[in-house]
């Protein structure tokens, strides 16, 4: 008499592997999204902390043009022609550079002038810039407030599916004390 499996054991063998199999693929694919997603956050929040950080550091050196070289005799800052996404200002530290950030909305990305040349990105072509915003607060000699500009910038990760999103607020205020001019 020869020992064997019979059909229906067969079967339920591999009818328990493929569920096994099955299950580890699942895992497997679920831990691979996870860190893709992980690993795009992480590049959005490190992309997204360069730009802000490179906008704060030259805000807060911005100085009063009190010549309307830049901008408007008197302020320290000023939204172009009205316009909140850019900001237009002397930046002391760049040897008194006429500096503007600006949104472009064709590209999707922040985008710097610096007297008056080409516009340069600041932002990675990784980087898809939704909104950016600058609020200005105590710009003109004629207030009493600091001048101050409170950024609000709405960025995710390029790229199609669920992408991170992220919307961050700061305000820079102007590291010299705003003194009249008279």
């Amino acid at each position: 008499m020869k020992k064997g499996f019979t059909l229906v054991e067969v079967l339920v063998s591999v009818a328990i592997f493929s569920i096994i199999i099955s299950v580890i693929t699942g895992i497997f694919v679920y831990i691979v999204r996870t860190q893709r997603n992980t690993f795009a956050k992480q590049e959005l929040l490190n992309q997204t902390s360069y730009v802000l950080e490179y906008m704060s550091r030259a805000l807060r050196m911005a100085k009063k043009d009190t010549n309307a070289i830049c901008i408007s005799a008197g302020l320290n800052y000023e939204n172009p022609g009205g316009d909140v996404s850019r900001v237009k200002f002397i930046n002391e530290t760049e040897n008194d550079a006429c500096q503007e950030f600006l949104f472009d909305e064709g590209d999707k990305q922040i985008k710097e002038i610096k007297n008056g040349g080409l516009s340069v990105p600041i932002t990675s072509e990784k980087l898809q810039i939704s909104q950016l915003k600058f609020k200005l607060s105590g710009e003109s000699e004629n207030d009493t407030f600091q001048p101050r500009v409170t950024i609000f910038l709405e960025v995710q990760v390029k790229g199609a599916g669920n992408q991170p999103k992220m919307q961050i607020q700061t305000s820079i205020s102007q590291r010299n004390i705003d003194e009249k001019t008279f």
